[in-house]
């Protein structure tokens, strides 16, 4: 076990666990402890209380499977969405990414990751049978694919494509000709809401 250079065992456990946060290294873990101990004793437990909510309260929407406060997410409750539309995206950070363009209108249906043999990841791994559900049983029209333009997300595309197709609703993909990355997150709002709009009928071919 490494030494602490820390003279307190608390503060040192503090800064062990949000250097395991994606990005914080131990100086930066360090000087976000440092700033939490210079706040109020009643600062410090509002932020506790929150983080112990993460693990009590927080739920996962039954229709869109995003994170919610209640059952059902306040995006699926929305009357004002088009529910005839459905997005479909890898992950809730894709979601935040498109909601911040403010250009779509419609509702969502979160994967929960993307087909990847390499890692064993397949088709009983993600929410396919509940995306196929739901546009049984409801008026769905159009399905888009909004997906990292990756190997393994476009064999996703495929497989959802000869899935959904049966369906005969329209499966549309966001714009490939607008350049994003490789993830969604990281493309800027005015090009993501750009390729959401220019969306592209996808017939089951190469992109």
């Amino acid at each position: 076990m490494i030494q602490s250079n820390y003279s307190s065992k608390i503060f040192d456990s503090a800064v062990d666990k949000f250097s395991q946060l994606p990005g914080v290294g131990k100086k930066s873990a360090a000087r976000l402890v440092l700033h939490l101990l210079k706040q109020n004793e009643e600062a410090l437990i509002q932020f506790s209380d929150v983080i112990h909510s993460l693990a009590t309260d927080i739920k996962y929407c039954k229709t869109c499977n995003n994170i919610s406060d209640t059952e059902i997410c306040s995006i699926c409750e929305d009357k004002t969405r088009d529910f005839s539309t459905v997005c479909v995206v890898e992950n809730i950070k894709d979601v935040i990414a498109i909601e911040n363009t403010e250009q779509y209108k419609g509702v969502y249906h979160i994967l929960g990751g993307i087909l990847s043999p390499m890692d064993g990841i397949g088709p009983s791994d993600l929410n396919i049978k509940s995306l196929e559900k739901r546009i049984i049983e409801n008026n769905i029209k159009e399905i888009i694919l909004a997906i990292s333009s990756t190997m393994e997300g476009d064999t996703t595309n495929f497989y959802l494509h000869k899935k959904l197709s049966t369906n005969k609703i329209k499966i549309s993909i966001i714009a490939r000709g607008v350049a994003f990355g490789d993830e969604l997150e990281y493309a800027d709002e005015i090009t993501l809401g750009r390729s959401i709009i220019n969306r592209q009928t996808f017939d089951g071919k190469a992109i």
